[in-house]
């Protein structure tokens, strides 16, 4: 009986002590990577670079955003898919990534199921129809006749074939009933750059990317495409608002691991990014992006995930979008 009672009490000891030391070795000591799927300047690179820099100070090491455009943000998500599951790499996943490419590309290497561990929502975000300086057509109305009495000649680019910016492209298309010619880039920094030189038109392009150059004025806003206007940019309409009832693309953000991460270390880097996204001058940064509702749950963001693939099927399939060979 003793002998029994000293082992379990023991059992019980080296169970609470290894608690704490598996705690406090759940975060790796070496340097931490972001990799983003896009090129720096667009709206992934933006969040991911104000979440890196708040992890750096509250984990003390290095956290660094690596971006690996192509593919509309499938290269990241592939090779993010292939690093060990030690903490040392996550990938900045996106709808395109993890939600519009296991639609237009059944053959793809990675399976967002299998390969990658949700970590956190970072934000989700409307997208901004807008366009340059140049152009005399800035509201709905304006630029659905433009394009009406010029189909195939008014040019709307995009972060890539098959992202979001381009199935807004294809709903707007479909509602309108116009032939708008699509142009696609590796991300949206250099597609808002030929945007605002002029060699494009307009650009259904995220919120978070866009923001900046529609602050300066180099970029003219025209619309915004979730159901409620953003807090960020409260005077301009949505497309619902503007003779599209019930157009909604957004385009959303969240962390996520290889698919072997371990959920204790999956688990602290939740409840660690859940308290960056708190922090007011994040949150202030964010809102001025147009980037909200983020955080919550691990088990959130991967239901989460779930739903938005549905959706984007069902889109892809309606609107007949054909993703590269």
């Amino acid at each position: 009986m003793h002998r029994r009672t000293f082992i379990s009490a023991t059992g019980a000891a080296v169970a609470s002590l290894a608690t704490p030391m598996l705690w406090a070795q759940a975060l790796p000591t070496q340097p931490i990577r972001i990799v983003v799927g896009f090129a720096p300047g667009g709206g992934t690179d933006i969040l991911a670079r104000v979440i890196a820099q708040k992890l750096s100070t509250l984990w003390n090491t290095t956290v660094i955003v690596e971006n690996k455009a192509g593919a509309a943000g499938m290269i990241a998500a592939e090779y993010v898919a292939r690093q060990p599951s030690d903490g040392t790499t996550l990938l900045m996943a996106h709808i395109n990534s993890h939600a519009i490419a296991p639609a237009l590309t059944p053959k793809m290497t990675y399976s967002v199921e299998n390969d990658f561990t949700p970590v956190v929502l970072v934000g989700v975000t409307p997208n901004l129809l807008i366009c340059n300086e140049q152009q005399t057509a800035r509201t709905v109305k304006d630029v659905v006749e433009l394009c009406r009495k010029n189909p195939g000649k008014i040019s709307f680019g995009s972060a890539g074939n098959g992202s979001a910016q381009h199935l807004a492209l294809e709903m707007f298309n479909l509602a309108a009933g116009i032939d708008a010619i699509h142009v696609p880039y590796k991300g949206s920094g250099p597609m808002l750059t030929d945007l605002i030189g002029g060699q494009i038109n307009y650009s259904f392009d995220t919120m978070t990317a866009a923001t900046p150059h529609v602050k300066s004025g180099k970029a003219i806003a025209v619309a915004q495409t979730r159901q409620k206007r953003a807090k960020g940019h409260p005077n301009v309409p949505t497309m619902a608002e503007s003779g599209f009832p019930g157009f909604e693309a957004t385009t959303w953000y969240g962390l996520v691991g290889p698919g072997k991460l371990p959920s204790v270390l999956a688990q602290r880097m939740n409840e660690d990014i859940n308290k960056v996204l708190l922090m007011p001058d994040v949150a202030e940064k964010f809102e001025q992006y147009g980037a909200e509702d983020g955080g919550g749950s691990r088990e959130k963001f991967g239901d989460f995930i779930k739903v938005e693939s549905k959706k984007w099927a069902k889109v892809v399939k309606d609107a007949n979008v054909k993703g590269d060979a």
